[in-house]
Protein backbone atom coordinates (compact mmCIF):
# COMPACT_ATOMS: atom_id res chain seq x y z
CA UNK A 1 0.00 0.00 0.00
CA UNK A 2 0.75 3.40 -0.79
CA UNK A 3 1.60 5.49 2.27
CA UNK A 4 -1.59 7.61 1.91
CA UNK A 5 -3.77 4.64 1.74
CA UNK A 6 -2.30 3.19 4.79
CA UNK A 7 -2.78 6.52 6.67
CA UNK A 8 -6.74 6.91 5.22
CA UNK A 9 -7.48 3.55 6.58
CA UNK A 10 -5.51 4.47 9.94
CA UNK A 11 -7.61 7.31 10.53
CA UNK A 12 -11.05 5.41 9.16
CA UNK A 13 -9.68 3.38 12.02
CA UNK A 14 -9.85 6.17 14.45
CA UNK A 15 -6.44 5.65 15.58
CA UNK A 16 -4.69 8.79 16.88
CA UNK A 17 -3.21 9.39 20.51
CA UNK A 18 -4.39 7.58 23.50
CA UNK A 19 -5.43 4.85 21.02
CA UNK A 20 -4.07 0.71 21.82
CA UNK A 21 -2.77 -0.55 18.27
CA UNK A 22 -1.83 -4.21 17.66
CA UNK A 23 0.11 -4.83 14.12
CA UNK A 24 0.12 -8.52 13.12
CA UNK A 25 2.78 -9.57 10.85
CA UNK A 26 4.39 -6.25 11.01
CA UNK A 27 7.62 -7.41 9.41
CA UNK A 28 10.05 -4.46 9.49
CA UNK A 29 6.89 -2.57 10.32
CA UNK A 30 7.38 0.07 7.73
CA UNK A 31 3.43 1.11 7.71
CA UNK A 32 3.39 0.78 11.69
CA UNK A 33 6.41 3.26 12.10
CA UNK A 34 4.86 5.69 10.03
CA UNK A 35 1.48 5.37 11.36
CA UNK A 36 3.33 6.31 15.25
CA UNK A 37 5.33 9.05 13.95
CA UNK A 38 2.12 10.79 11.77
CA UNK A 39 -1.05 9.47 13.94
CA UNK A 40 0.71 8.66 17.44
CA UNK A 41 -0.98 5.98 19.54
CA UNK A 42 0.55 2.91 21.76
CA UNK A 43 1.96 0.34 19.30
CA UNK A 44 2.87 -3.26 20.26
CA UNK A 45 3.79 -5.11 16.36
CA UNK A 46 4.50 -8.44 16.17
CA UNK A 47 5.95 -10.83 13.55
CA UNK A 48 7.35 -14.47 13.32
CA UNK A 49 10.56 -13.49 11.84
CA UNK A 50 13.42 -12.50 14.55
CA UNK A 51 15.48 -10.84 11.75
CA UNK A 52 12.51 -8.48 10.71
CA UNK A 53 11.86 -7.07 14.36
CA UNK A 54 15.17 -6.46 15.34
CA UNK A 55 15.38 -4.19 11.71
CA UNK A 56 11.93 -3.12 13.12
CA UNK A 57 13.22 -1.84 16.35
CA UNK A 58 16.54 -0.72 14.85
CA UNK A 59 14.52 1.78 12.60
CA UNK A 60 11.86 2.35 15.15
CA UNK A 61 14.73 4.85 16.58
CA UNK A 62 12.38 6.79 19.52
CA UNK A 63 9.72 6.15 18.29
CA UNK A 64 7.06 4.78 20.92
CA UNK A 65 6.29 1.59 20.76
CA UNK A 66 7.14 -2.39 21.14
CA UNK A 67 8.32 -5.33 19.01
CA UNK A 68 7.70 -8.61 19.60
CA UNK A 69 8.77 -11.97 17.97
CA UNK A 70 5.54 -14.09 17.50
CA UNK A 71 3.84 -16.53 15.39
CA UNK A 72 0.17 -15.65 14.51
CA UNK A 73 -2.55 -17.22 15.56
CA UNK A 74 -2.54 -17.07 18.21
CA UNK A 75 -3.47 -13.65 18.98
CA UNK A 76 -1.53 -11.25 21.78
CA UNK A 77 -4.25 -10.67 24.88
CA UNK A 78 -5.69 -7.73 24.63
CA UNK A 79 -8.19 -5.92 24.81
CA UNK A 80 -7.07 -3.41 21.89
CA UNK A 81 -8.53 -0.67 19.98
CA UNK A 82 -7.19 -1.43 16.54
CA UNK A 83 -5.57 -4.66 15.39
CA UNK A 84 -3.78 -4.21 11.66
CA UNK A 85 -2.95 -6.69 9.39
CA UNK A 86 -1.60 -5.52 6.15
CA UNK A 87 -1.01 -7.33 3.08
CA UNK A 88 -1.07 -10.97 4.79
CA UNK A 89 -4.83 -11.93 4.48
CA UNK A 90 -4.15 -13.44 1.73
CA UNK A 91 -1.33 -16.18 3.60
CA UNK A 92 -3.69 -17.17 6.40
CA UNK A 93 -5.87 -20.86 4.87
CA UNK A 94 -8.07 -20.38 8.33
CA UNK A 95 -9.18 -17.28 8.40
CA UNK A 96 -11.96 -17.68 10.69
CA UNK A 97 -10.00 -18.85 13.16
CA UNK A 98 -7.82 -15.61 13.14
CA UNK A 99 -10.78 -13.32 13.31
CA UNK A 100 -12.06 -15.34 15.99
CA UNK A 101 -8.58 -14.22 17.73
CA UNK A 102 -8.50 -10.96 16.68
CA UNK A 103 -12.05 -10.50 17.90
CA UNK A 104 -11.20 -11.32 20.88
CA UNK A 105 -8.56 -9.17 21.20
CA UNK A 106 -10.50 -6.11 20.35
CA UNK A 107 -12.57 -3.85 23.28
CA UNK A 108 -15.92 -3.63 22.22
CA UNK A 109 -16.12 -0.70 19.73
CA UNK A 110 -12.09 -1.75 18.72
CA UNK A 111 -12.03 -1.76 15.08
CA UNK A 112 -9.95 -4.58 12.57
CA UNK A 113 -8.33 -2.74 9.64
CA UNK A 114 -7.28 -4.77 7.24
CA UNK A 115 -6.66 -5.58 3.26
CA UNK A 116 -7.89 -8.00 1.52
CA UNK A 117 -7.13 -9.88 -2.22
CA UNK A 118 -10.38 -10.51 -2.65
CA UNK A 119 -11.72 -13.18 -5.27
CA UNK A 120 -12.35 -17.07 -5.91
CA UNK A 121 -9.72 -19.46 -4.41
CA UNK A 122 -7.10 -19.94 -7.43
CA UNK A 123 -7.22 -23.05 -9.74
CA UNK A 124 -5.19 -25.82 -10.21
CA UNK A 125 -3.31 -24.70 -12.85
CA UNK A 126 -3.35 -20.89 -11.58
CA UNK A 127 -1.83 -22.68 -8.32
CA UNK A 128 1.08 -24.25 -10.85
CA UNK A 129 1.97 -20.73 -12.07
CA UNK A 130 2.13 -18.93 -8.85
CA UNK A 131 5.31 -19.34 -7.06
CA UNK A 132 4.59 -20.35 -3.26
CA UNK A 133 1.50 -20.74 -4.24
CA UNK A 134 0.91 -22.63 -0.58
CA UNK A 135 1.06 -18.94 0.83
CA UNK A 136 -2.36 -17.45 -1.63
CA UNK A 137 -5.44 -18.36 -0.27
CA UNK A 138 -7.98 -15.97 -2.15
CA UNK A 139 -11.22 -15.15 -0.14
CA UNK A 140 -14.43 -13.63 -1.89
CA UNK A 141 -15.39 -10.40 -0.24
CA UNK A 142 -18.71 -11.70 0.82
CA UNK A 143 -17.45 -14.72 2.06
CA UNK A 144 -14.99 -12.82 4.43
CA UNK A 145 -17.81 -10.67 5.57
CA UNK A 146 -20.27 -13.75 6.52
CA UNK A 147 -17.11 -14.90 8.40
CA UNK A 148 -16.21 -11.51 10.08
CA UNK A 149 -19.97 -11.12 11.15
CA UNK A 150 -19.66 -14.69 12.72
CA UNK A 151 -17.11 -13.53 15.46
CA UNK A 152 -19.07 -10.20 15.88
CA UNK A 153 -17.39 -7.77 13.56
CA UNK A 154 -19.25 -5.40 11.72
CA UNK A 155 -17.64 -4.09 7.94
CA UNK A 156 -18.11 -0.25 8.50
CA UNK A 157 -16.18 1.13 6.29
CA UNK A 158 -14.14 -0.52 2.78
CA UNK A 159 -12.35 1.12 -0.21
CA UNK A 160 -11.42 -0.71 -3.46
CA UNK A 161 -7.82 0.14 -4.07
CA UNK A 162 -6.63 -2.12 -6.74
CA UNK A 163 -6.24 0.51 -9.49
CA UNK A 164 -3.03 1.77 -6.93
CA UNK A 165 -2.36 -1.49 -6.04
CA UNK A 166 -1.67 -2.59 -9.51
CA UNK A 167 0.79 0.15 -10.30
CA UNK A 168 2.55 -0.14 -6.82
CA UNK A 169 3.50 -4.02 -8.77
CA UNK A 170 3.68 -2.43 -11.80
CA UNK A 171 6.86 -0.51 -10.58
CA UNK A 172 8.30 -3.47 -8.42
CA UNK A 173 8.30 -5.18 -11.31
CA UNK A 174 10.24 -2.76 -13.40
CA UNK A 175 12.66 -1.63 -10.23
CA UNK A 176 13.42 -5.27 -9.82
CA UNK A 177 14.55 -5.63 -13.02
CA UNK A 178 16.25 -2.41 -13.85
CA UNK A 179 18.23 -4.00 -10.82
CA UNK A 180 18.05 -7.60 -11.65
CA UNK A 181 22.50 -8.40 -11.28
CA UNK A 182 22.49 -7.12 -7.95
CA UNK A 183 19.53 -8.84 -6.46
CA UNK A 184 20.40 -11.94 -7.75
CA UNK A 185 23.46 -11.74 -6.28
CA UNK A 186 21.96 -11.57 -3.12
CA UNK A 187 19.17 -13.45 -3.34
CA UNK A 188 20.06 -16.11 -6.06
CA UNK A 189 18.65 -15.83 -10.00
CA UNK A 190 15.93 -18.30 -8.63
CA UNK A 191 14.77 -16.57 -5.95
CA UNK A 192 14.97 -13.26 -8.70
CA UNK A 193 12.77 -15.05 -11.34
CA UNK A 194 9.62 -16.23 -8.64
CA UNK A 195 9.59 -12.95 -7.74
CA UNK A 196 9.24 -11.41 -10.61
CA UNK A 197 6.29 -14.30 -12.19
CA UNK A 198 4.44 -13.57 -8.92
CA UNK A 199 4.30 -9.96 -9.64
CA UNK A 200 3.92 -10.33 -12.70
CA UNK A 201 0.97 -12.49 -12.14
CA UNK A 202 -0.91 -9.74 -9.92
CA UNK A 203 -0.20 -7.18 -12.17
CA UNK A 204 -2.14 -9.34 -14.91
CA UNK A 205 -4.64 -10.55 -12.18
CA UNK A 206 -5.36 -7.18 -11.08
CA UNK A 207 -6.17 -5.58 -14.41
CA UNK A 208 -8.26 -8.24 -15.18
CA UNK A 209 -10.61 -8.24 -12.83
CA UNK A 210 -9.38 -11.43 -11.20
CA UNK A 211 -8.24 -10.07 -8.25
CA UNK A 212 -9.65 -7.29 -6.26
CA UNK A 213 -7.42 -5.40 -3.55
CA UNK A 214 -9.73 -4.31 -0.86
CA UNK A 215 -9.11 -2.11 2.50
CA UNK A 216 -11.46 -2.82 5.25
CA UNK A 217 -12.42 -1.59 8.67
CA UNK A 218 -14.47 -3.82 10.88
CA UNK A 219 -15.73 -3.05 14.04
CA UNK A 220 -16.80 -5.32 17.65
CA UNK A 221 -20.04 -3.76 18.30
CA UNK A 222 -23.01 -5.23 20.14
CA UNK A 223 -25.48 -3.52 17.81
CA UNK A 224 -25.60 -2.04 14.32
CA UNK A 225 -27.44 -1.04 10.81
CA UNK A 226 -25.88 -0.89 7.54
CA UNK A 227 -26.66 2.35 5.53
CA UNK A 228 -26.32 2.66 2.10
CA UNK A 229 -23.32 2.29 -0.18
CA UNK A 230 -22.11 5.41 -1.60
CA UNK A 231 -19.25 6.68 -3.73
CA UNK A 232 -16.14 8.50 -2.34
CA UNK A 233 -13.79 10.79 -4.88
CA UNK A 234 -15.35 7.77 -7.77
CA UNK A 235 -14.35 4.94 -5.94
CA UNK A 236 -16.24 2.37 -4.02
CA UNK A 237 -16.55 3.23 -0.69
CA UNK A 238 -19.30 1.24 1.83
CA UNK A 239 -19.77 2.94 5.42
CA UNK A 240 -21.88 1.81 7.91
CA UNK A 241 -22.60 3.58 11.08
CA UNK A 242 -23.13 2.06 14.62
CA UNK A 243 -26.47 3.51 16.10
CA UNK A 244 -26.07 6.29 19.08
Amino acid sequence: MRASEILALARRAGIGAGASVLDLCCGVAGPGRLIVRELGCSYLGVDSSLRAIDIARERAGDLSGRFEVARIPPIPPGPFDVVLLLETMLAFPDKEMLLQGISEALAIGGRFAFTLEEGVPLTESERARMPYADTVWLTPLQDMQTSLERVGLVVRWRDDCSVSHRAVADSLIDAFAADAADIAAEIGHRALEELLVAHRLWSDWLAEGRVRKIALVAEKAETNRREPTRSLNGRNTTTVNVPA
